[in-house]
């Protein structure tokens, strides 16, 4: 079946399988692979992304369901080389450690600020309890996401230009 959505701004048309989960469509079809797989079973939040503006697990959710709806991934968050200000807060604070959980961290911390601006420690805490983190012990992904809402939209405007990646040598430039 052919489903079409908007990833990151842009609208994308595919084929897919009908019982194709959305975490494999973005990750596999879309080369997306910024959104992380992990249990299967909605338990960990590795894999959250935005479905119109709200979090969801993809390792749940069918591609087919997302057929008319704005998707957007950790690969979304940042404005060109400008990162989000979630992105500059898990840098300033820490917020990450392995990085496993940070994508499905982010994009639900993005969520719950775009609710809720000014949100407490215990409402940060409530917003990702649907998520495991093996490494942080949450204190630092919550100060992470305090340090987001302290500096807001200015943070963006703040935050170092993401450098651009080296191109990759030419294929005669590589060793045989």
């Amino acid at each position: 079946m052919q489903v079409t959505m908007t990833v990151n701004g842009a609208e994308v048309t595919r084929d897919v399988e009908p019982r194709q989960l959305l975490v494999h469509f973005l990750r596999d079809t879309l080369g997306l692979t910024g959104t992380h797989w992990g249990c299967d079973t909605s338990n960990c939040g590795t894999c959250v992304v935005l479905v119109d503006g709200e979090p969801v697990k993809s390792c749940t959710a069918l591609a087919a369901m997302t057929a008319g709806h704005e998707v957007r991934t950790v690969e979304g968050l940042a404005d060109g080389a400008t990162l989000d200000p979630v992105q500059q807060g898990f840098m300033e604070e820490h917020g990450l450690q392995c990085g496993f959980c940070t994508p499905g961290m982010m994009l639900t911390a993005r969520a719950l600020l775009d609710r809720d601006p000014d949100p407490d420690e215990q409402t940060i805490r409530e917003a990702i309890s649907g998520q495991i983190c093996r490494c942080t012990g949450y204190a630092t992904i919550v100060r992470s996401v305090r340090w987001a809402a302290r500096h807001g939209a200015g943070a963006a405007a703040e935050a170092p230009a993401i450098p651009a990646p080296a191109a990759p040598p030419a294929a005669e430039e590589v060793p045989a």
